[in-house]
């Protein structure tokens, strides 16, 4: 009989799988408690970060900031490897962005005094159902806003009808210089202009998805958000340098896991005869690899993709046997979003009549009979702003979530090129009567689109909890659920990134932290200490 060692087998070269991979590396592997292999299928690291350039400047196709940086382990891990300073410009969106100019189709310059009122209610909105605020003030009461509605969409609308039922002044006025415009659906707009930010935040094609019970229990680190000046690929590298060549395997597409929840003659505990071991992965080259253990990191989105594989597809991401129902049913229910990040280079012949390009805030008309004869299509008309990576900067910027986002990842450059154009310069028409705006280049994101993420990140739709979350966290096979298999090996799938953290999900350290989680209960089940 020759006893091997315990192989674990990490899918997904991303933030979670990297962590787990340099965790193990250090406190297990080196010790030579076990043999370690990532497998990646993509040809390169870094999963949801991607980190390039466009027009001279460093740029993020993905993952952008850090949430806080106080207790924040990618803050820590940034500041130990000098990576939050940089020479080359990078997409730091530095101060100017809290000055920005609002302007209404149809180039109607909105006044503060306008704008602030909508912006700070959408805000004191927010930071109440987030349980950042007890109170969401000016006169409204949480009786009035529907403080046990299910979804974020229903609150908020909630909460704008009682603004307005607060105030005396005429719904129908018309507003002094702004056009067809009337005071009620100017502030609708302006509303549903902060309401398409906050689904580039939450991944949600609509709020009314999203879960209002869930949002006080998200947990954001405190202090300043920031972007990481050499690029959050720098992570991404130091996490995976410890690892020896050979350890990460790139273009490996998984097909299947097949993995055993009963109990199988010759395969108990952690002994093991021959090559026997508890699960093999089955990749599209035709090859295979046996493992004691796996760890999955892949997106929310390539789960959803695989248990509803009902043709059982080759190519498609799927377990043998199939996940439990419980484990499906919790996959089913959470929400995962597209959200997608447009960068556009300025042409050199700019002509609005000013030094730079400012943080440009968009409010669009909401009514059909007021938009059917406009050139500007649908899916910009659901994005909220445009603006340069930081002050100076030729590339600006524009996000995009949901059906709009998809759509952007259809269309050619030149038709994205020119109804961009089109667009702004209407913007900018109060400027001067030849007013135009003019790119060179595109770069876009396609996170929907790619097959080995199908999506962006995670969030709580309504009809799922973050009890859901933790049941995908769960590992198999679990002896809790299958009481006549505790003679199975233990451990056999492991769950790890942002959508298995309950209180982190969507953001890269709460990738890191269930990276951190799944390879200590490996450590512990071998008895590793951790150092």
């Amino acid at each position: 009989m020759v006893t091997q060692k315990p192989r674990i087998v990490i899918i997904g070269a991303g933030m979670a799988g990297l962590t787990v991979a340099n965790k193990l590396y250090k406190s297990g592997v080196k010790k030579g408690a076990f043999e370690l292999c990532v497998v990646e299928g993509g040809n390169r690291i870094g999963g949801r970060i991607n980190t390039s350039e466009f027009g001279g400047d460093r740029i993020e196709m993905g993952a952008t900031w850090i949430h806080g940086i106080e207790g924040s382990p990618i803050h820590k891990i940034a500041q130990e490897i000098n990576s939050l300073e940089s020479e080359q410009p990078w997409e730091c969106m530095d101060g100017f962005l809290d000055d920005p100019i609002t302007i209404a189709e149809n180039g109607y310059v909105l006044h503060p005094s306008l704008v602030d009122p909508i912006s700070n209610l959408f805000n004191n909105l927010m930071n109440f159902a987030q349980g950042k605020k007890k109170s969401i003030g000016d006169g409204i009461g949480i009786d009035k806003c529907g403080n046990g509605d299910s979804s974020v969409g229903s609150f908020l609308k909630k909460g704008l009808e009682s603004y307005w039922k607060l105030e005396s002044r005429k719904e129908t006025e018309d507003v002094f210089g702004c056009g067809d415009w009337n005071r009620k659906s100017l502030e609708e707009a302006i509303f549903a202009m902060h309401e398409n930010t906050q689904r580039t935040y939450t991944a949600a094609n609509d709020l009314h998805n999203l879960d209002y019970l869930a949002e006080s229990e998200y947990v954001m680190f405190p202090g300043e958000e920031i972007t990481i000046a050499k690029g959050y690929s720098s992570i991404i590298e130091s996490l995976a340098s410890v690892l020896p060549p050979g350890v990460v395997q790139l273009n490996k597409k998984v097909d299947t896991i097949e993995w055993q929840p009963e109990c199988v003659m010759g395969i108990m505990g952690n002994k093991h005869d021959g090559n026997s071991r508890a699960v093999k992965i089955h990749f599209l080259d035709g090859t295979s690899m046996s493992a004691d253990h796996v760890v999955v990191t892949v997106s929310l989105g390539v789960l959803k993709a695989g248990i509803f594989n009902h043709n059982n597809d080759s190519g498609m991401f799927k377990f043998k046997p199939p996940l439990p129902n419980y484990k499906i049913e919790a996959i089913s229910r959470l929400g995962y979003g597209v959200v997608n990040k447009l960068f556009l280079k300025l042409s050199p012949d700019l002509n609005l009549g000013i030094d730079r390009f400012p943080f440009l805030q968009m409010v669009f008309h909401e009514s059909d009979h007021q938009v059917k004869n406009s050139k500007i299509p649908w899916w910009i008309r659901r994005t909220a702003s445009l603006s340069p990576i930081y002050e100076k900067s030729n590339v600006l910027l524009s996000w995009f979530a949901g059906e709009e986002a998809l759509k952007l990842e259809s269309l050619p450059d030149e038709v994205i090129l020119d109804e961009v154009s089109t667009t702004i310069s209407s913007f900018f028409s109060h400027k001067e009567s030849n007013a135009s705006v003019k790119f060179d280049k595109v770069l876009k994101s396609q996170w929907g689109s790619d097959p080995l993420f199908m999506g962006s990140y995670s969030y709580i739709a309504t009809g799922s909890s973050i009890a859901d979350m933790d049941t995908v966290a769960e590992p198999l096979p679990n002896t809790s659920v299958f009481e006549s298999t505790s003679g199975s090996p233990q451990l056999q799938i492991l769950f790890a990134g942002e959508a298995t953290h309950r209180t982190h999900y969507s953001t890269t350290h709460g990738a890191y932290l269930s990276g951190i989680r799944e390879a200590n209960r490996l450590l512990q089940h071998y008895h590793c200490i951790d150092i």
